[in-house]
């Protein structure tokens, strides 16, 4: 168990995560060995832990899990998460029975990691997914929600030797320099989470070509699939959507979370529940449905001082999407916006597509200002940026200083409007921060 400490809790975690960061930098070196051989060390908690959902895709895993926690406790439910990455504070990653992970057991946790790991080579997410086992393992309760870092067959989350169920979300092209550079390729790493005789459920899929390569890895590995459209649908109606599955049909009212892909994610979820040793009755889907929470999908911001400067009318919204998929899903909720003109701030990491993201929503974007994102060296320069968002259709694109001018100099013009600041969770979290 993790001991008592006299060094204040804050300072001791702040230490020990700049350690792991400096001694175990993030780079990406897909690969099992290192993380198995920690755990070993460990005590294998990774095979001490309740009845697991592993998710697996390019978008929609975060949304997944949220719904699927928000039903279960809504359930009564003692539910463990992992995702990745966090917003602000690093304990966002590790939720216990229902709470976020405290500095003080984190710290300890992560000591004891690295204690055990020495010298040995280990990235920064080996050694946090293993610290996030050990207190999965230590903490009793009825589920765990486990999300992929990156890819699947290879993410240091994989080490699961049989889930509950294993599920995979739309897949697109991101990441492509360690997954593939075809949506087959990468379709093939994700699918890398299936186990053997373990049951699995795939949401809906832009190309066929992943849904074929889904099955071709299911029937090898005697994997139980249900897909979108065969097994279960989700579907608009009424001000609300109906749940179908051979086991369940359910009208339930219009996610917490918005935007119309969300109704995908939540019925990927509800999938998921007929895999689950936790009965969740319908009363308590509901209750999910309206209570869930997922921070920068599509979130607007109601207080704070970006928002505290804008003038009557005008809205601010936080998206961290930075794909293609996550472009034409925002070109969708940006069509559905018809009230007023909408604006974007945008901010995006060097290594991702930002055409690709963009053109989807260039017809509806009136304006376009550019941020570089604090803290990351391998963020697209603003004037790079504002060029691409000219090149991809929006004519007033320029870069701005940071995402508190870009939106004070947005909401300068007659009202009323909307902003839209997307491109980088990365760049979502520093504003979550920065705007208390």
């Amino acid at each position: 168990m993790i001991k008592a400490t006299v060094v204040p809790a804050a300072p001791r975690l702040e230490a020990a995560l700049d350690r792991l960061r400096l001694l175990h930098p993030k780079v990406i070196d897909l690969s099992l060995g290192r993380v198995e051989r920690l755990l070993a060390r460990l005590g294998n908690p990774e095979r001490r832990l309740p009845p697991l959902v592993h998710v697996a895709g390019t978008n929609g895993k975060g949304s997944t899990v949220a719904f699927l926690r928000a039903m279960l406790e809504a359930a009564g439910a003692r539910v463990h998460v992992y995702t990745s990455p966090h917003l602000v504070h690093f304990n966002e990653r590790i939720r216990l029975a229902g709470r976020l992970i405290g500095d003080e057991a984190l710290a300890g946790l992560l000591e004891d990691c690295e204690r055990a790991n020495g010298d040995d080579p280990v990235t920064f997410f080996e050694i946090t997914t293993a610290a996030a086992f050990r207190a999965f393992a230590d903490v009793p309760a009825d589920i765990c929600l486990l999300e992929v870092g990156l890819g699947g067959r290879l993410d240091a989350t994989n080490v699961i030797e049989r889930p509950a169920v294993s599920l995979l979300t739309r897949i697109s092209m991101d990441h492509m320099q360690f997954l593939g550079s075809t949506l087959a390729e990468i379709a093939w790493e994700k699918a890398g989470i299936l186990k053997p005789g373990a049951p699995a459920v795939a949401g809906p899929q832009a190309d066929p070509v992943v849904l074929h390569v889904f099955r071709e890895r299911a029937a090898d590995l005697g994997v139980p699939l249900r897909s979108y459209g065969e097994s279960w649908t989700a579907r608009p109606r009424d001000g609300g959507f109906r749940f179908e599955s051979p086991a369940r049909s359910l009208d339930l009212p219009l996610p917490g979370l918005p935007g119309a892909h969300q109704i995908l994610n939540a019925g990927l979820a509800l999938a998921a529940l007929e895999h689950l040793p936790v009965a969740v009755d319908d009363g308590a889907a509901r209750e999910g449905m309206r209570r869930v929470e997922w921070p920068a999908r599509l979130q607007r911001l109601h207080r704070g001082p970006l928002t505290e400067a804008l003038p009557p009318g005008w809205e601010l919204w936080l998206d961290g999407g930075h794909n293609d998929s996550a472009g034409e899903v925002l070109a969708v909720q940006a069509a559905a916006w018809a009230d007023r003109p909408l604006d974007l701030v945008f901010g995006m990491l060097g290594s991702k597509q930002p055409l690709d993201f963009l053109r989807p929503l260039a017809p509806h974007v009136r304006r376009l200002r550019t941020v570089a994102i604090p803290g990351e060296a391998n963020a697209l320069p603003p004037a790079e940026a504002a060029a691409l968002a000219r090149e991809a259709g929006i004519a007033d694109a320029a870069p701005a200083d940071d995402a508190g001018q870009a939106v004070a100099g947005l909401a300068a013009a007659p009202g009323p409007g909307r902003i839209l600041i997307c491109g980088s969770l990365y760049l979502a979290g520093t504003v979550l921060k920065d705007n208390g």
